[in-house]
């Protein structure tokens, strides 16, 4: 992944943390640190639950959870509810989670308890960061959440470890948390009175994950406009309708971008000048002239999405909420509407980009519509079936990336004892959603290899010099035109790539700049 907005530190105040910091601390191991302001804050939250424990009955301070919020709980009971509460609710199944997900959900959650606002000492946060910054990653099964209250087992297998329970990842495998915790000098903590709830309730992990999907989606996004410009070649299409007169008649912001990096990387193309005159086709078809449109509204989709995390990344999600007069409140802040919306809306129109992909790269390979290339960009047609199969595959991500984008948030089971008889099913949304981001990048990388084999057919032709330098990187892992060959380890390659977003460090470092 390209690391120009990761950084290797990060300081946790609660409040400022940016998509940015995310990727950094799960993606590129940057190490964090609580600030001064974070630990005063967390210390007044956590004086006013102190003085609440031995008041009134309080939720999470001296009564059950859930459905047995009635229950009151002695105070010699109440530390060993905490525990009790991370231990039955660490209730997960499945493969686990990856291991970047997990990253991003201990820092948000210590994001969370550092704005002050859920009671928990100082340490609980701090014990968190010392797993992140010791590389430590607790094992978090992917079936669990229903994304309210929150991420509630998730969390608590998260949780489960700061307790020297249950298993991490360190050191390169599996082991029990107490064995990491000892090797990397830590101690496991207690939990006081609140603490149980406040280290499991909360969207973080369904935020984490949807953070590291925007990162994900703003790169796929370019090199969708990149691998369009590449077809636009292949396909000895017209650059017209990507005119800024024209774009300016329509103006939606995203559709304004596309068509801007289709007009840098097609800049100058010899491909594209060789039929501006003695042409018969009058247009192109939709899925090359329509690009803009499919991909600017793909971008704006994202641009939405992207100011819900943040507004996500500002809040106090638990329940309940210590506030600074002295209240300690129950509220619905831990239900993952928001963010079940966002990722369902960002999957529909990430599935369009792939799905419009598709029809292009099909356009390629049929010799009826392809003006002049050979069958499948065979070379040697009949003996050969060129790329034919490649699309396939492309097809049939593209065909599960419409079942993706069926939306998850609008289904709800209750639980609970009918105490929680609306849920957000929000962690299923990010989950489809990540799922589909990766079939995303397998298409384009397809797109990618038949493009570049339709342009170098185009010879005499030569490209612009932006899709030149787009072809060159391909070529550094992938052959050119030629007999068959095996063609799972060249679209694997293209794929990873992408993945490392090799075309566009190329682009950029040869001064195209992709918006």
């Amino acid at each position: 992944m390209r690391q120009e907005n990761s950084r290797s530190h990060v300081d946790l105040d609660g409040p400022g943390v940016t998509i940015p910091d995310v990727v950094s601390v799960a993606r590129h191991g940057a190490t964090v640190a609580l600030t001064d302001a974070a630990v005063e804050r967390m210390a007044r939250s956590r004086a006013v639950v102190d003085r609440l424990a031995e008041g009134e009955p309080k939720y999470g301070i001296s009564t059950g959870f859930g459905a047995l919020a009635t229950v009151s709980i002695p105070p010699e009971r109440r530390r060993d509810l905490q525990t009790a509460l991370v231990r039955s609710h660490a209730a997960g199944m499945g493969d686990p989670v990856e291991h970047e997900v997990v990253r991003a959900m201990m820092l948000l959650r210590a994001r969370t308890l550092a704005l002050g606002a859920s009671g928990a000492r100082p340490l609980v946060a701090q014990a968190m960061l010392d797993l992140l910054n010791a590389g430590i990653t607790p094992k978090v099964p992917e079936y669990g959440s229903l994304g309210a209250s929150g991420d509630l087992a998730p969390l608590a297998h998260g949780a489960l470890a700061l307790l020297g329970e249950g298993e991490v990842f360190h050191d390169g495998q599996w082991r029990p948390a107490s064995e990491a915790l000892a090797a990397a000098a830590l101690e496991p903590i207690s939990l006081v009175e609140k603490e149980g709830l406040a280290v499991t309730n909360g969207t973080d992990a369904i935020l984490g994950m949807l953070c590291l999907a925007v990162d994900d989606a703003s790169r796929l996004l370019k090199q969708a406009d990149m691998v369009t410009a590449l077809t636009v070649e292949g396909l000895l299409a017209t650059d017209g309708p990507f005119a800024a007169d024209l774009q300016a008649l329509r103006p939606q912001p995203g559709q304004a971008i596309s068509a801007q990096n289709l007009r840098s990387l097609l800049a100058g193309s010899p491909i594209i000048a060789s039929h501006k005159t003695d042409d018969s086709r009058v247009q192109d078809a939709y899925s090359v002239r329509c690009t803009p449109s499919v991909h600017g509204a793909a971008r704006d989709t994202l641009d939405h999405v992207s100011r819900v995390a943040g507004y996500e990344l500002a809040a106090a999600i638990d329940n309940p909420m210590v506030l600074p007069d002295g209240r300690v409140e129950s509220c619905g802040n831990f239900h993952g509407a928001p963010l079940g919306f966002a990722s369902d809306f960002l999957a529909i129109a990430l599935a369009e980009v792939g799905a419009i992909a598709e029809r292009r790269m099909d356009r390629m390979l049929d010799k009826t519509r392809s003006h002049g290339l050979p069958p499948f960009l065979a070379a040697e047609v009949g003996v050969d079936s060129g790329l034919m199969i490649g699309h396939y595959t492309a097809a049939g991500m593209a065909s599960e990336n419409k079942r993706l984008a069926a939306p998850a948030s609008v289904d709800s089971l209750p639980t609970s004892g009918m105490q929680e008889d609306h849920v957000s099913m929000a962690w299923a949304s990010v989950r489809k959603l990540r799922r589909l981001i990766d079939n995303l990048r397998r298409i384009l990388a397809v797109e990618y290899v038949i493009s570049a084999r339709a342009i170098e057919l185009r010879a005499p032709l030569v490209p612009a010099n932006a899709t030149a330098i787009a072809i060159e990187v391909l070529r550094s892992r992938v052959e050119g035109v030629g007999p068959d060959r095996y063609l799972a380890p060249e679209l694997a390659a293209a794929e990873e790539l992408l993945a490392a977003d090799a075309p566009g460090e190329a682009l950029a470092a040869r001064g195209v700049e992709l918006a």
